[in-house]
């Protein structure tokens, strides 16, 4: 069966950008048998703590997409991250708006594959786990990677996002 053309998106990004994972191999997606909707349901399917799992949050600010991936044992702190940035409203995004700058659905938001690059922020609590997980475009589908890769295939900056 041929994958979702979001997961090929994604594995052709992360070929493209040389992704690797926590142990240096190539970084690869693996879909799960079912969707994974939460951190908690993504740990549990991978056997890892929930603070491994990348969540890929997209949020609007001031108009502009910005990406927050975060710890899944975090909350992202929209009022810090806004001060920190400059910004007047940083919200929570639209389903529309998801899919608009990312070709993706919310629950399957990579770090990468989008149309066009988008300005991200990596959680620096990630930094703690020598591997992590991160979402491949679908909600079933997970690939692994670590702190350092995400910092780099994403251009993102390193934040305090909690």
């Amino acid at each position: 069966m041929q994958p979702h053309p979001n997961v090929q998106a994604v594995q052709h990004a992360l070929d493209n950008a040389g992704g690797r994972d926590g142990s240096g191999a190539a970084s690869l997606i693996r879909i799960l048998p079912e969707a994974v909707h939460t951190a908690a349901a993504a740990a549990a399917a991978l056997e890892v703590e929930v603070g491994q799992i990348a969540n890929s949050l997209i949020f609007d600010a001031d108009g502009d997409p910005l990406l927050v991936l975060t710890s899944g044992a975090h909350r992202v702190d929209t009022g810090r991250v806004a001060t920190e940035l400059g910004l007047t409203a940083l919200k929570r995004a639209t389903p529309e708006f998801v899919r608009e700058h990312t070709g993706q659905p919310i629950g399957g938001v990579a770090p990468l594959g989008h149309p066009k690059p988008i300005r991200t922020l990596v959680d620096a609590a990630l930094a703690g786990y020598p591997e992590i997980w991160a979402a491949g475009g679908v909600p079933r589908a997970v690939f692994p990677t670590t702190y350092a890769e995400l910092l780099r295939i994403t251009a993102g900056t390193s934040a305090e996002v909690a």
